[in-house]
């Protein structure tokens, strides 16, 4: 077909499908329409295709063309770093992909309207986006290049394919190596770059703690608080007194906000051995309210964010490194979980309650196991050494409770960043898990349990955190293999418990 009979017959379709009247119509129908001979429907049918590539007309699944909007559909586009990209559309099965020449605009994240070329014997799926119906980058995070009468911002996020055009007196003094956010403006077209202004310097990217900044820019998490968002110091009457039982918290050497306490005490009642095991965490919930202002910006956080030495916390540093957080020699509010557990590690009573409570040191893993591991007693320790050594024996006693009743130890080891005092991270070590950390680990487990029992018991409603039964496909495969491999396993596949898999650990322990 000549090119500039396939051009009119292109514009005479457009015409026609942006008429108020148009209805959407299968290739016979327009073909009928517009006096198209039956030979020649094979040139109709190209025109059309080379429409669609466009992104300037759509096709519904039954096979009828109308405007690109007609049958667009909605999705959110994922940029690839070399300039191509996907779309993800609810209720569709994969990703459709976007050529280069077909991106229009669009920035990662965007939600956008596309045309879907379905997939075809030689050809995968394909969409062209023909708008955009929400942007997600309002501001872009990158390093700023100052040119002779203009900058440029180059992105951090390398899905972002293309620099930010700086005007003139639009840079707030940046100069290069400055890390920047940037307010974008325009977003640009296939032959101009987006434009945008600087808003906030972060620093020289050479800076410490700017890499962690941009970051938290990034991502927008937030940095401070409120002012309505603050709370009040303050104790509340009718809570039980325990500030008078000796009981300590054991973290690690960088925590500073200290969620749980423990104490332990022993005795013997008419012949037998009782332990009393007292866990108490930080009561935040009589600070941290459904309607304050301090709960719904926790309930926007979800969580706290941990980016390497840096912590932006859920709560306020008042509340979570203050007046929530178990600091010695201080007295704070706790839920407790006091158990009585006997000799073999059976919790056979109980009381959950709220209390006051004055945690008497601050201890860190590492001097807990060079008391319980190496007998080497840190400055401060001398006088709880003995109570130190009745937590290990508890301890072991749950412990050996838990294996009896299919308790399992993966034992995964864990990384732990090592950073200098610039923030630089200079090392990776495997986080040690002694004496200490497995103690704390099975005082929690045990009141965790007696707290989920509870709740249970009363038919309340609750969340509890549970690991599912494996499928018996999954067993059936992971017995055939261990057993391939040498491994006996003494039972077959409708007696497999929690036991079988302890069975089977025991033999591979000494294997990496």
């Amino acid at each position: 077909m000549e090119n500039n009979r396939f051009q009119e017959r292109k514009e005479m379709i457009l015409s026609l499908m942006n008429e108020k009247e148009y209805v959407p119509m299968k290739i016979k129908e327009l073909a009928i329409l517009l006096d198209v001979a039956k030979e020649e429907r094979e040139e109709l049918k190209a025109v059309l295709d080379a429409l669609m590539a466009e992104g300037k007309i759509s096709v519904s699944k039954k096979g009828k063309y109308g405007k690109a909007e007609t049958f667009a559909q909605t999705g959110i586009f994922h940029a690839h770093p070399r300039g191509f990209g996907f779309v993800t559309i609810e209720g569709r099965e994969g990703d459709v992909f976007v050529a280069p020449d077909n991106t229009k605009d669009a920035m990662d994240g965007d939600t956008v309207q596309v045309v879907v070329e379905e997939e075809t014997k030689n050809r995968k799926a394909e969409a062209v986006i023909v708008k955009i119906l929400n942007r997600a980058n309002e501001t872009v995070i990158g390093m700023f290049e100052k040119n002779k009468h203009f900058g440029f911002v180059v992105p951090d996020n390398p899905r972002i394919t293309v620099d930010i055009f700086i005007p003139e007196g639009k840079e707030m003094g940046a100069v290069s190596g400055h890390k920047v956010v940037v307010k974008l403006t325009s977003y640009g077209s296939a032959k101009k770059n987006p434009e945008g202004r600087v808003i906030e310097i972060l620093g020289h990217v050479n800076d410490p703690g700017v890499d962690i900044l941009s970051i938290v820019k990034a991502y927008g998490l937030p940095e401070g608080f409120p002012e309505d968002a603050m709370i009040a110091d303050e104790l509340e009457k009718g809570r039980l007194d325990l500030r008078d039982i000796p009981m300590v918290t054991i973290d690690g050497e960088d925590a500073k906000d200290l969620d749980d306490a423990v104490s332990v005490s022993k005795e013997l009642v008419d012949g037998r051995v009782v332990y009393h095991l007292g866990v108490h965490i930080a009561d935040v919930t009589h600070y941290v309210k459904p309607g304050m202002a301090l709960y719904e910006e926790a309930q926007a956080r979800g969580t706290s964010a941990y980016l390497l030495d840096y912590v932006l916390p859920m709560l306020p540093h008042r509340l979570s490194n203050g007046i929530c957080s178990l600091n010695p020699n201080v007295d704070r509010l706790a839920m407790s979980c006091v158990m009585e557990i006997d000799d073999h590690g059976n919790v056979v009573d109980y009381e959950i309650f709220e209390s006051v409570i004055n945690s008497k040191i601050q201890m860190t893993y590492k001097k807990v196991n060079s008391v319980l591991e190496d007998n080497i007693i840190p400055e401060g320790y001398e006088e709880y050494v003995d109570k130190l050594k009745l937590m290990e024996e508890l301890a072991k006693i749950l412990r050996a409770n838990k294996i009896a009743r299919g308790y399992i130890d993966f034992e995964i080891d864990e990384s732990k960043i090592i950073v200098d005092e610039t923030g630089e991270a200079i090392d990776v070590v495997l986080r040690n898990r002694g004496t200490g950390e497995k103690l704390i680990e099975d005082f929690m487990i045990a009141a965790n349990e007696t707290v989920a029992r509870h709740i249970y018991l009363m038919e309340y409603p609750f969340v509890y955190r549970i690991h599912g039964e494996p499928s018996e496909e999954k067993i059936r495969d992971f017995l055939k293999f261990v057993s391939v491999l040498g491994y006996q396993v003494n039972s077959n596949l409708n007696k497999i418990t929690p036991k079988t898999l302890q069975d089977i650990l025991e033999q591979l322990k000494e294997k990496k």
